[in-house]
């Protein structure tokens, strides 16, 4: 039977993203979901103060629909899709970017809903929690001030995260497209950008929240890395290869490689397309 993918987007982002992604997918033949998580997509929150001209004192304060929404209950939602994609065969649960700590929270929970599991330069933690990972050496390249500009607001004010990427602040667009699409054109990173949504969930999870072996450890699993990216470098999505790697020796990730940034492979769909077109599903 043909697998259903379901398609796990990341922070800021929303099942829009995916849409390139899934016309290549339905070309090839294959059935796909592409998840809007809690506050996510249209349940996502988009202020007036947002519009042009922007009103920076209403949108650092207007209140944001994903204040408080959790790990958990991006989790239980995505089980929820995974429950009913599982009736119709056999289901492969594909995350981006922070979407795989949702991914793995669920796995972890319901392993009997997914055939396999793969990450796109995704974080699967293992050893630490994710925002530990942030001091690792892997992760001395990146520096999270450099959004700083962005903020609309104090987190722990809103509850939340917000950044204004419809800022104009050439700072804060340099590091933008040089973090998530340095490989794109500009016209295409701003188009990129214009699909994101300005909030964003606090909860990125806790120790127990990390992959477990004997629920997420038996279920197969691949990552694909992508070779150029800024957010999530190689070198740190290699850690959590080997990582998982170490929790599960008998069953190793299956690694596959694509050129690109962290969002090339979103706007140019058809090489990821063909790779988990080729994915085996036992």
């Amino acid at each position: 039977m043909q697998p259903t993918f379901v398609l796990v987007h990341g922070a800021f982002a929303n099942s829009f993203s995916f849409a390139p992604l899934q016309a290549e997918l339905g070309l090839l033949g294959h059935r796909s979901v592409a998840v809007d998580l809690p506050g996510h997509g249209f349940q996502a929150t988009f202020t007036r103060a947002y519009q042009t001209p922007q009103d920076p004192e209403g949108l650092a304060t207007a209140p944001g629909s994903i204040k408080g929404v959790t790990l958990a209950d991006n989790a239980a939602h995505l089980i929820g899709i995974l429950e009913r994609a599982k009736r119709n065969g056999p289901v492969v649960l594909v995350s981006h970017s922070r979407g795989g700590i949702t991914a793995t929270a669920a796995a972890n929970a319901r392993p009997d809903l997914i055939d396999r599991i793969v990450y796109v330069s995704a974080w699967c933690p293992v050893r630490l929690d994710v925002g530990d990972y942030y001091a690792e050496p892997e992760m001395a390249g990146v520096d999270p001030a450099a959004f700083a500009s962005a903020l609309a607001a104090n987190p722990a004010d809103l509850g939340l995260l917000r950044v204004n990427f419809r800022t104009a602040n050439p700072d804060a667009l340099t590091a933008f497209k040089t973090a998530f699409f340095a490989d794109g054109t500009d016209e295409q990173f701003l188009t990129f950008l214009n699909t994101f949504q300005p909030d964003e969930n606090l909860d990125a999870g806790t120790s127990t929240d990390r992959a477990q072996a004997a629920t997420w450890g038996r279920i197969p699993k691949t990552y694909i890395r992508l070779a150029d990216d800024a957010s999530l470098p190689l070198a740190l999505q290699d850690r959590l290869i080997r990582e998982g790697d170490e929790l599960t020796p008998d069953n190793p990730y299956d690694v596959r490689t694509l050129a690109g940034s962290h969002l090339k492979w979103l706007a140019d769909p058809a090489p990821a397309a063909r790779t988990l077109s080729e994915l085996r599903i036992d």
